[in-house]
């Protein structure tokens, strides 16, 4: 096997992993009273990443050398996604969840950012087709994310000032 159907077999089963969690978490938030907010932008953001692995596989040749210093920025990228996922537990989802009555987490990556996740997956999708090469595709991609990700981080926030503004009553 190759370096990128390596990656792309990490990314895979990363991802789905993650649905998996994100779909346990979602069912216990909605179960304690969470609102969902931005759900119609949702299957746009799976297509996304669905499309994104695709062109990886489609446009990128099995036997692409790798670039070892980005992978190795890719993989430090790993190391703050599974922080994020850690600072969150159980209250990390691939949905917007807002749930009356909780504060807003303000520890790990979230004491200096507001949105890492949208940061680490922002840089992943940039920086692993450069990689291998492929800038069309981490330009076309990262542009694409960017536009969901505006769109995203706006509903987000009127979650967050939510749980805020009853957090504080």
């Amino acid at each position: 096997m190759t370096v990128l159907y390596w990656v792309l077999l990490f990314l895979i089963l990363q991802r789905l992993a993650e649905l998996l969690l994100a779909k346990r978490n979602t069912a216990l938030l909605l179960a304690r009273g969470g609102i969902e907010h931005g759900a119609g932008h949702y299957p746009l953001i799976v297509l996304l990443h669905l499309c994104w692995l695709a062109a990886l596989a489609y446009f990128i040749p099995p036997a692409q050398p790798a670039n070892w210093w980005l992978l190795g920025l890719f993989g430090g990228l790993q190391i703050l996604r599974v922080w994020v996922l850690a600072t969150l537990g159980s209250r990390w989802t691939t949905r917007v969840i807002e749930l009356p009555g909780e504060a807003p987490i303000r520890s790990g990556l979230y004491r200096w950012c507001c949105h890492p996740n949208y940061l680490i997956v922002a840089g992943e999708i940039f920086l692993l087709p450069l990689v291998f090469g492929r800038w069309e595709i981490a330009i076309v991609f990262t542009i694409a994310n960017s536009m969901l990700l505006w769109h995203r981080i706006r509903v987000e926030e009127v979650a967050l000032q939510n749980m805020s503004a009853a957090s504080n009553e």
